[in-house]
C-alpha cells in the first residue's frame, strides 16, 4: 500500500493515543465541544482506542465506531463489549477505490458522521469527505476536526503521517467541493500551540511527551477560559460542521 495511513504498524500513532488517553480533562473538553452537533445515529470515523468514543457511550448515544486498522477495531469491541448503545464496530477505509460498493449497506444510514484528527492523514481529502457524505442521511451532519495552520507543521506531524494542516478557509473549501452547507466553524485549543511549538519545533520531539501532556491536562480548566477569550480565532485545531 502506498499511502501512509495504510501502514500495518502505527507505533507513533498508538503511543500518541495512549498518552492522550490519560488526559481525561482534555478529552472531555474536546467531547463537550463537539457533542452538541452530534444527533441521532452517529458514526465515528477513526475511533482509535476509544478516547472520545467512551464519552458518547457514557451519554447513551447511539453510536457506531470505526477504524482503518483491524487491531484498533478489535480493541474497541473488547473495551466496549458491555456498552448498551454501541451499534457496531466497523473496519472503514475512506479511500477504498470501491467504497460505495463495499459499504452500500451503510449508505444514508447515519444522522451524524464525525472524524477527529483523521482527514489530515489522507492524501485525497476531497474523496474522504465524499465518502463520508455517502454514509450520511439527507440533511445529516458532518463534523471534522483537524490540525490547524501549516506553519505549525513539525516532526510530530511527519511521524504521525500528516499530509497537511488546515485553516478554517482551506477546510471549508474541501466541504464546499462536496456541496456541504457550512453550519459552523471555529479554532480549538489556543494554548496547545505553545506546547506544540516547544516540543515539536524547538525540542524536535517525535511523539508528544507524556509529562507535558499531564501538565497540560491539569491546566485545561484555565485553557478553556482562554479559548473563550480568544473567540476561537486561533487554535491548534480547527473544527468545521456542515450539512449534507
Amino acid at each position: 500500500m502506498k499511502e501512509f495511513e495504510y501502514r500495518e504498524e502505527d507505533k507513533e500513532g498508538l503511543s500518541t493515543l495512549e498518552t492522550i488517553a490519560r488526559a481525561d480533562k482534555f478529552n472531555r473538553w474536546m467531547f463537550e465541544t463537539i457533542y452538541p452537533f452530534c444527533k441521532g445515529r452517529i458514526l465515528e470515523i477513526g475511533s482509535g482506542i476509544g478516547n472520545i468514543s467512551q464519552f458518547f457511550l457514557n451519554e447513551n448515544a447511539s453510536v457506531t465506531l470505526s477504524d482503518i486498522r483491524e487491531n484498533y477495531c478489535n480493541q474497541l469491541k473488547v473495551r466496549f463489549s458491555d456498552a448498551t448503545t454501541l451499534e457496531d464496530v466497523l473496519l472503514i477505509n475512506l479511500t477504498d477505490p470501491e467504497f460505495e460498493k463495499k459499504y452500500r449497506q451503510y449508505e444514508k444510514l447515519f444522522d451524524t458522521v464525525f472524524a477527529l484528527n483523521v482527514v489530515e492523514h489522507i492524501q485525497d481529502d476531497v474523496l474522504a469527505l465524499k465518502n463520508c457524505k455517502f454514509l450520511l442521511k439527507d440533511g445529516g451532519t458532518l463534523l471534522i476536526l483537524v490540525p490547524a495552520f501549516q506553519s505549525l507543521y513539525c516532526g510530530f506531524d511527519l511521524e504521525l503521517g500528516h499530509y497537511r494542516r488546515y485553516t478554517r478557509k482551506t477546510l471549508r473549501r474541501v466541504y464546499e467541493e462536496n456541496q456541504f452547507q457550512i453550519e459552523y466553524s471555529r479554532y480549538f485549543n489556543a494554548m496547545g500551540i505553545l506546547g506544540w511549538i516547544f516540543s515539536g519545533k524547538i525540542l524536535k520531539k517525535k511523539t508528544i511527551p507524556e509529562g507535558q501532556m499531564g501538565i497540560y491536562n491539569k491546566l485545561v480548566p484555565v485553557f478553556r477560559i482562554i479559548d473563550k477569550n480568544f473567540l476561537q480565532i486561533i487554535g491548534l485545531s480547527v473544527i468545521l460542521v456542515g450539512k449534507k
